[in-house]
């Protein structure tokens, strides 16, 4: 990536990553890629020689981000060490470490820290461009509240996330002074609500997003870079024009690809100088619980508000909202799912025990509203 700064006297706690390739596709164009990398260190496990194990078992994005412990190929040797997970198609990426060597789990940094870490060093550039308007030959460049705002030179950067998203993240973000706007479950929508800003960043707890730059913000930036070019010394103005420029070469705008997203975030890490642990204590995600409620007719529950309010049967959101009040930092939502007749439900609070308890408080509601078993 170009207009980053040299990799120097980072420390061992910033250098090289340790890449679990989930035995498929992605590891094997890893090593390809290998060749290209100035200064970044990757180590490749699970890249589906032989006798690395099956592609996806007990390894890979997806079983890291769901068991949270540790895949195979790792272990107490690799402590503190930063990890990263592949799926096996390499669409999906997540974050590791190891903590302690006694411990099986592992400290995950999901797609939510990953959305966050993009967020701040775009919003960086964005703050570096901005500072600099009051100068004569600066543009009013600003960070737009709103995306049909079409102020002269205005950018705006939207962060889209759905409500599986942990609240640490929303709240972190939000007091950041970032715009977060929510969407029904699906990259679909995540996607295509991210085409509506300048810079729309997306991404999914399971490692799945992206970021996308609109064309006429690149024509803008590129010609502000020209513009740029005649002063006789490179201003951080210019630094942070073109880092955004290769921002938007780097990373795969037109789906999810866990290749370019590495190299992204291995690139920020290195330039903010930060440890995943760092990277980790941005904010501390609140313990949640998942469920789901067997129901005759899944299309029994209709919601409203990107699936985070339900209008239909009446009542239950009412019942709902009655259970989360009881809770600090209580937040629940039910959807039905897209595939089979249940009806899921997402509970997040301020300790596990609560959330726990939240979740099957709202499990029951559903059960007495709709009306069959309950299956976790």
């Amino acid at each position: 990536m170009s207009a980053r700064p040299k990799v120097q006297k980072l420390g061992p706690h910033i250098e090289g990553v340790v890449v679990d390739g989930a035995n498929g596709v992605g590891a094997k164009k890893l090593y390809t890629l290998q060749q290209f990398l100035e200064g970044i260190e990757v180590n490749i496990r699970n890249s589906g020689r032989e006798g690395e194990g099956g592609l996806n078992d007990s390894v890979g994005a997806d079983f890291v981000q769901k068991e949270k412990i540790t895949p195979s190929g790792f272990g107490g040797d690799d402590v503190g060490k930063r990890c990263a997970s592949l799926d096996g198609d390499a669409d999906r990426l997540v974050y590791f470490y190891i903590s302690s060597p006694e411990k099986k789990g592992v400290e995950l940094i999901d797609g939510d820290k990953i959305l966050t870490l993009f967020a701040i060093f775009i919003k960086q550039q964005l703050d570096s461009i901005y500072n600099q308007e009051k100068m004569e030959s600066s543009p009013a460049v600003r960070l737009a509240q709103n995306p049909s705002n079409e102020e002269c030179h205005s950018i705006a950067l939207g962060i889209v996330q759905t409500a599986y998203a942990n609240g640490a993240s929303t709240r972190y973000l939000r007091e950041l002074g970032l715009e977060i706007v929510f969407t029904s479950t699906g990259v679909k929508y995540l996607h295509e609500k991210a085409t509506e800003y300048d810079i729309g960043i997306y991404f999914e707890a399971n490692g799945h997003g992206t970021i996308l730059f609109s064309e006429k913000l690149l024509l803008w930036l590129k010609a502000f870079n020209e513009e740029l070019s005649s002063a006789s010394t490179v201003s951080e103005q210019r630094r942070a024009v073109q880092r955004l420029l290769a921002i938007s070469s780097l990373i795969n705008q037109a789906v999810g690809d866990a290749l370019s997203g590495l190299l992204l975030v291995e690139v920020i890490l290195h330039y903010m100088g930060w440890s995943i642990q760092t990277w980790n204590t941005l904010y501390q995600d609140l313990p949640s619980r998942q469920l789901k409620v067997k129901v005759a007719d899944r299309t029994s529950i209709v919601t409203t508000d990107a699936e985070t309010r339900v209008v239909r049967p009446l009542g239950l959101q009412e019942a709902i909202d009655s259970e989360v009040v009881k809770y600090s930092m209580g937040r629940a939502f039910v959807r039905p799912s897209g595939t089979e007749d249940v009806v899921r439900v997402y509970a997040e609070a301020l300790t596990q025990e609560e959330a726990d308890s939240l979740g099957q408080a709202i499990a029951m509601h559903v059960r007495q509203f709709v009306g069959l078993e309950s299956s976790m």
